[in-house]
């Protein structure tokens, strides 16, 4: 891990991870035996616990900057985050400020189909309350569903919205 033999606390001496699946479902740490079978076949621990079978991973953006219910000066403002769709990539990102249209957002360099896309928007922000919300593209041309899941029992969905209130 990072160049070093992998810690205890990974999982030493080894640890398995599925591309493409949440780690409840793929991330095994501290294995005792291995035993090759089918989905259909075997029930792990969180399936038992009333996690969705797959764990199969979504298209996602999130907001990370600002936080939802901050305060921020009226004027230029930064809105940033991250995207992902493992498997397909990240083409881009478009935010939408009080329902209005979408636009497109800066997006960082590309470092491949299963890393996360850092982005960037420039909004003017009159005083008052906003709400923000964003969206991926992913490299297929696909857009992230706006339709919104819980984290549980699979995968959360749907776009990430924000209020904030310009001062």
């Amino acid at each position: 891990m990072n160049g070093q033999p992998l810690p205890v606390e990974h999982g030493f001496p080894a640890r398995l991870i599925v591309p493409g699946l949440y780690g409840y479902v793929s991330a095994t740490k501290w294995l005792a035996k291995l035993r090759v079978t089918r989905f259909a076949d075997e029930s792990g621990f969180w399936i038992g616990q009333g996690w969705s079978v797959d764990g199969t991973i979504q298209a996602a953006t999130r907001i990370d900057k600002p936080r939802s219910g901050n305060q921020v000066k009226a004027g230029a403002i930064v809105v940033a985050g991250r995207a992902w769709h493992q498997h397909a990539g990240v083409r881009g990102v478009q935010v939408s400020v009080d329902g209005g249209p979408w636009a497109d957002a800066t997006v960082a360099s590309d470092l491949g189909s299963d890393a996360w896309r850092l982005w960037s928007y420039n909004w003017t922000a009159s005083a008052g309350a906003h709400r923000i919300s964003a969206r991926m593209v992913d490299a297929n041309g696909a857009v992230q569903t706006s339709q919104v899941a819980p984290t549980f029992p699979g995968a959360a969905t749907g776009w990430q919205t924000i209020d904030v209130t310009a001062v």
